[in-house]
């Protein structure tokens, strides 16, 4: 194979059969069950990094059922986000950590945007009448979430405006010598939104300690809100609103 042939050729890895297709990336029917709770802001100060800016004591966690996904494939996750603003003043979500419970998407989530998601089992289903969000890393049960199924529909507009604010992820990879070759903030959003439903009702949520997934270094002090979206959307490229190494000379 010719230089020419891998500058063409190459955008994943292993070369000769990578592990994602080339995006945009469609959603069909994406499913959340996302619970906002107060939480302590010294934890949340500690969790996100600058130039970002912390917004308020509130904490989201989801759970998320990906049933039909361009080139993923059928998956489950569990996310929990943090209300910040970017440096130009936007308003954003931080993704603090993410789970996942297949390879592909893991792959193409930390390679291209640098989402944090790491092998997990989570899992979004219907028990009677409570929406149920698990995530469990090995046999320890790391959170539980649940909902009373559809109990007041939520406007479509609040809905959309939740599922298109934009996400900040911060995206490291490392040189063959272990040091940082790529440390960036990098902004994505959905796009292309088709609200196919959306719902609130009552809601708890427990977090426990895990060594390596520590969800529960922001703990839960009270439930806020709860929603239960359901909707196609794409996942495009994304941006890279600051690069730590191209100001890693300057004086901190």
């Amino acid at each position: 194979m010719d230089i020419a042939t891998i500058r063409r050729t190459a955008y994943a890895m292993p070369l000769t059969s990578p592990s994602y297709p080339r995006g945009p990336y469609r959603y069909r029917g994406r499913e959340y069950l996302t619970i906002a709770y107060r939480t302590d802001a010294a934890a949340i100060a500690r969790a996100v990094p600058a130039p970002l800016r912390p917004v308020g004591d509130v904490a989201r966690f989801q759970f998320i059922r990906m049933a039909d996904s361009t080139g993923f494939g059928a998956y489950h996750g569990a996310a929990q986000l943090l209300d910040v603003t970017l440096p130009d003043g936007t308003a954003a979500s931080y993704v603090v950590n993410m789970y996942l419970d297949t390879h592909p998407p893991i792959a193409g989530g930390r390679e291209l945007w640098g989402f944090p998601q790491k092998l997990a089992a989570p899992s979004l289903t219907v028990a009677h009448d409570t929406l149920v969000g698990r995530l469990d890393v090995g046999p320890i049960a790391v959170a539980r979430g649940s909902m009373g199924f559809k109990h007041r529909e939520m406007a479509g507009d609040d809905a959309t405006a939740a599922l298109t604010r934009p996400g900040v992820l911060l995206k490291i990879v490392p040189h063959v010598d272990g040091s940082p070759r790529i440390c960036e903030l990098v902004r994505f959003s959905m796009s292309e939104v088709r609200l196919l439903g959306a719902w609130s009702g009552p809601a708890a949520l427990s977090l426990h300690p895990h060594a390596l997934a520590p969800v529960a270094d922001l703990p839960v002090r009270a439930i806020v809100d709860a929603s239960h979206m359901i909707a196609d959307m794409t996942l495009g490229h994304g941006t890279v609103v600051h690069d730590y190494l191209a100001s890693r000379s300057a004086r901190p």
